[in-house]
């Protein structure tokens, strides 16, 4: 049995967080409640978009991972959707976007 939270909860705990901020959030794509991967597209005034998502960093703990592409990234998120059905999209737009996304859901 794992001691990590569902996908479910901890984006239900980044939304209400950046809503109870001030800030904006939504979900794009519903995933798997439970095991789902989450990917944020992370919108910070003044600074273009970028996607990131957790995975394992460089010192195999868990990380958010910048996966912004160079262009399109609508067409990333959807194609990358399309592949993983399974896969949460979340929009969070707020100042300091990914301390918001890192403090929510990553376990460590």
């Amino acid at each position: 049995m794992s001691d990590r939270l569902p996908s479910g909860i901890l984006v239900s705990a980044l939304l209400r967080r950046v809503n109870d901020a001030g800030g904006f959030g939504a979900v794009m794509a519903k995933g798997d409640p439970q095991g789902g991967a989450i990917l944020v597209i992370a919108i910070d005034k003044g600074a273009p978009p970028r996607l990131l998502e957790r995975g394992i960093g460089p010192d195999g703990r868990t990380a958010l991972i910048d996966s912004t592409p160079a262009e399109n990234l609508d067409g990333y998120w959807q194609r990358r959707r399309a592949s993983d059905p399974d896969l949460w999209v979340i929009e969070v737009d707020i100042a300091a976007a990914e301390r918001f996304a890192a403090e929510t859901i990553l376990d460590d």
